[in-house]
């Protein structure tokens, strides 16, 4: 029995579907393999991509920070004062700057190596998530993980470069009530191996995380960059 033409259309257009789909299935795998690399290769890969743009959002950080923290010393507000307290949910002055002041970048590096598997990990091959920030906000750019939580889907916020996930990781660590004692004790010192013990509530690994980022930073001599 001969099928009609119409359906004989809709079949090959299905087929058709298919196979394009398939050829893009098979290339966005492609272009997110890497090639075999040393562990060395891999570091030095890591390095020149993330060093870097934390060198740039740091350097812009503290500007802003003694910028805004010399307009209060000389007992003065404006706007962008105001504005930057709504943003940072700061209530006071001192709570402000607490917020605005950036963490040695050690530790901005640690985490990246850490949260990223040294700039390897699907997120931030595909969405330049380098430190697993989660979406709550279905209108944001984003991506989901490909495990979910019992019937729960993750998603993972994905940004437009490097630099601006590095941005929005420290607008995080400086809004955020988890990391109010954090933030504290960054006022006080800009000890790397005493502020990555107020960290851990970034991970589910408690406690062993600070541990963990502790030994990064002394294996790899990320603290050598804290001295630019």
């Amino acid at each position: 029995m001969q099928l009609p033409s119409n359906k004989i259309k809709a079949i090959i257009a299905i087929v058709i579907l298919i196979i394009i789909a398939s050829v893009i299935y098979t290339v966005s795998q492609k272009e997110e393999e890497l090639p075999t690399m040393t562990v060395q290769e891999k570091k030095a890969r890591f390095k020149s991509l993330i060093v870097p743009a934390v060198d740039a959002v740091y350097t812009k950080l503290m500007t802003r920070y003694e910028d805004v923290k010399a307009t209060i010393d000389a007992g003065k507000s404006n706007a962008k004062i105001e504005a930057l307290k709504v943003e940072y949910k700061a209530t006071t002055n001192a709570e402000l700057l607490m917020a605005l002041k950036p963490h040695p970048k050690s530790i901005a590096i640690a985490q990246a190596a850490m949260e990223s598997s040294w700039a390897t990990s699907r997120f931030f091959r595909v969405a330049y998530n380098i430190f697993g920030v989660w979406s709550f906000d279905k209108d944001e750019p984003r991506v989901a993980a490909l495990q979910k939580r019992g019937d729960k889907t993750i998603w993972v916020k994905k940004y437009d470069s490097v630099e601006a996930s590095v941005e929005d990781y420290y607008r995080t660590l400086g809004r955020s009530s988890a990391f109010a004692e954090f933030r504290q004790t960054r006022v006080q010192t800009n000890d790397p191996f005493v502020l990555v013990t107020k960290l851990d509530r970034y991970s589910e690994k408690g406690s062993l995380y600070g541990e963990e980022l502790t030994s990064i930073i002394k294996f790899n001599k990320f603290d050598n960059y804290d001295e630019n």
